[in-house]
């Protein structure tokens, strides 16, 4: 049996290979939207966790805060208000008491540079109760003041630390004095449960 087949009217076409093409971007495709709906669906329930995370702590900060202004007005009751201004005194007693000058000195020798020495020191507790060190320090070069912070920066013992101030002394020495404020948190005491 013979075929004629015009080549010109009906073109010859590998129909096999376009199939598999097709099929292989087809495969990709499928493959592509199933790993972004895998991740779309874990970020979204992800998402749900956190959603629910935030809430609760929202609802437990809330109570705090009802609880606490409940503790203020329970304070703030005639009756009740030597009881709290004595509170509030031995709490501030407590927390001068717990300041150290040799343990402060010797914290400051830590990080001091050399040819940079200590004029005045005065500790106050701040609006947050904490323990605030305003430090005015001399020196020859304000280089050395910036080390002097760098060096507090990087302690354990000395938060927020900043210049004030600077002040140049005339004369010959040529004297720079800095202010320094920093935040001081004492090394905790060991064994204090128990006594003395």
């Amino acid at each position: 049996m013979r075929l004629d087949i015009n080549l010109a009217s009906q073109p010859y076409q590998d129909s096999s290979n376009f199939w598999f093409r097709w099929g292989l971007a087809l495969g990709a495709a499928i493959l592509a939207t199933a790993a972004l709906l895998t991740y779309t669906v874990t970020q979204c329930l992800q998402a749900r966790r956190e959603q629910a995370d935030i809430d609760s702590i929202r609802s437990k900060i809330a109570a705090l805060t009802e609880q606490e202004i409940s503790a203020k007005a329970f304070l703030d009751r005639p009756e009740n208000r030597d009881t709290r201004d004595r509170s509030q005194f031995l709490n501030d007693l407590f927390h001068r008491k717990a300041f150290s000058w040799t343990k402060v000195f010797e914290d400051l020798e830590q990080v001091m540079p050399a040819h940079l020495h200590v004029v005045s020191i005065h500790p106050e507790l701040n609006t947050s109760n904490q323990l605030e060190i305003k430090l005015t320090v001399a020196g020859e070069s304000r280089d050395r003041a910036l080390e002097l912070v760098r060096k507090m920066e990087s302690s354990q013992r000395f938060q927020q630390t900043a210049i004030n101030r600077e002040n140049a002394q005339a004369g010959a020495g040529q004297e720079v004095q800095f202010e320094i404020s920093a935040l001081y948190v004492p090394e905790p005491v060991v064994g204090t449960q128990g006594g003395k």
